[in-house]
């Protein structure tokens, strides 16, 4: 549970099976399930079966409050790209400890998603799942600075 003003986030789901561990690389071929826990049930899934994607918000839960960056760090310690802040980068080490991932959906069964491609570790509250909808994507080019697409190389 999680109190933000008068608002309290509970998770609505665990992540279970999959990764063990947090490691930077090779998500793509990942396959979890996303088990939701009560009051929700199959029915709060109801249509998602017609999607072929899910945005998943959770929260990295194994990163200690001490290791939280608040300013600017070089992305995974590498010496060859830039000092850049926290927003602007998309590691675990970030405030409120909030991930967000796109992945695909391999089913839904009753009250359980199983998704490949999360980057979340087994026993990960998620405190939000979303239908992937084309018409939230950006509606102008992307741009990003070169290290952003060297990270992204081997994530998934």
């Amino acid at each position: 549970m999680f109190v933000v003003d008068d608002v309290t986030l509970r998770p609505v789901a665990f992540v279970r099976g999959g990764r063990r561990e947090p490691t930077d690389d090779g998500w793509g071929s990942e396959t979890c399930r996303i088990e939701l826990v009560p009051p929700f049930d199959r029915r709060s899934l109801a249509g998602l079966d017609e999607f072929s994607h899910v945005d998943v918000v959770f929260v990295f839960h194994l990163v200690d409050e001490a290791s939280v960056v608040t300013d600017a760090r070089r992305p995974r310690g590498r010496a060859d790209w830039p000092e850049v802040g926290i927003f602007a980068q998309r590691g675990r080490v970030r405030p409120n400890r909030i991930g967000v991932s796109t992945c695909e959906i391999e089913s839904v069964d009753d009250d359980v998603i199983v998704v490949r491609g999360l980057d979340a570790i087994d026993g990960t509250p998620v405190l939000d799942i979303k239908p992937h909808m084309s018409g939230f994507h950006p509606r102008s080019a992307i741009t990003e600075p070169g290290w952003a697409s060297e990270i992204m190389a081997e994530y998934w």
